[in-house]
């Protein structure tokens, strides 16, 4: 590794930060005055997102919810102080624009942007371009999206972004050869696993672009938490998952470092966008309210083991998602 590439590495390590498992967003945020920032939080309207959007705006942050289907997100968060709600398709690339158009137009300072909307394990899906739906969402659509803001993040003078990877990285690194399964069998573990490495390669390139206009970026594992992402998922691979109950209802019975409840997980989330004792840092992913430890060649396979793999923190590989996700949607970032 250059020297080059080594002066922009935060270790890989637990601070420790005295935070864990069964911290709350609630509690991260404690005593913390966000008057005059602004937030973005995709898919903030349910699960981990409106837990996210709900606790940034009650410490006073003024939060922008995109959504693709206004009424259903109107509804949802109805109890959000001075929420502002916006229409975006993470798999629609015009939709994407005009969003950040719109959002730029305002003259606005993004303090914060949360990338949190995502899909899991859907059936064999593809944008209007063809490229495999999971890996749109999860990541192109992000990318897009965070490279259309830049002005408004670098117009911060401290900005962070989030990107909610998820364990599931440790399914697989990216398909390089076939990211969209055009010439290999379609394969939902697979496609979900590859979005979510994706997310964390991400925020390492991205922290390492970043810098110099003073944005940060982080990825998070927030746990396994049973929300509406599990939709697409069998009762047969819910009971395979410890999340169904003797009565057939989903949920947890019993909660331990990697299972938790929607405040929980929406913890490592919130610690990653506000926390003092991130700052100075970046391009790590996180869990537990921490940075994570690393896993080792020689511990793997380890799919419940915490930590994060190393295919999912490698800076060459960063470099590269990087060029494939211009080359796929035809942006590229004012860094």
């Amino acid at each position: 590794m250059s020297t080059e590439q080594m002066m922009f590495l935060t270790p890989q390590r637990p601070l420790p930060s005295g935070f864990g498992p069964r911290t709350t967003a609630e509690e991260v945020i404690a005593g913390m005055d966000l008057t005059g920032k602004t937030a973005i939080v995709t898919g903030g309207y349910s699960g981990l997102g409106l837990e996210v959007s709900r606790t940034l705006a009650e410490a006073g942050a003024h939060v922008v919810i995109p959504a693709r289907t206004m009424e259903k997100a109107q509804a949802a968060i109805a109890s959000i102080p001075d929420a502002e709600l916006a229409e975006l398709d993470l798999a629609d690339p015009a939709s994407i624009d005009r969003f950040a158009r719109s959002f730029l137009d305002s003259g606005r300072p993004l303090h914060l942007l949360i990338l949190n909307a995502g899909i899991m394990a859907i059936p064999e899906q593809r944008d209007a371009r063809g490229y495999e739906l999971q890996f749109v969402t999860n990541h192109l659509g992000h990318f897009q999206l965070t490279a259309r803001l830049w002005p408004a993040l670098a117009l911060a003078r401290g900005a962070r972004v989030i990107a909610v990877s998820s364990g599931g990285h440790k399914l697989g690194d990216i398909q390089w050869d076939d990211p969209n399964f055009i010439r290999q069998p379609y394969e939902k573990w697979k496609a979900y696993g590859q979005s979510k490495t994706a997310g964390a390669l991400f925020a390492v390139e991205l922290d390492r672009r970043g810098q110099a206009q003073q944005v940060r970026a982080f990825s998070v594992h927030p746990g396994s938490i049973v929300t509406n992402l599990s939709r697409f998922l069998s009762d047969d691979e819910m009971d395979a998952m410890g999340a169904l109950d003797h009565e057939g209802k989903r949920g947890y019975t019993e909660l331990n470092d990697e299972r938790k409840t929607i405040p929980e997980g929406a913890a490592t989330i919130v610690w990653c966008a506000v926390s003092p004792q991130l700052d100075g840092k970046g391009g790590v992913y996180c869990q537990n309210a921490d940075i994570a430890s690393p896993i080792s060649p020689e511990q793997l396979p380890l799919p419940g083991a915490a930590g994060v793999c190393p295919w999912a923190m490698d800076p060459e590989a960063a470099r590269r998602l990087w060029r494939l996700s211009e080359e796929l949607t035809g942006v590229s970032f004012d860094v």
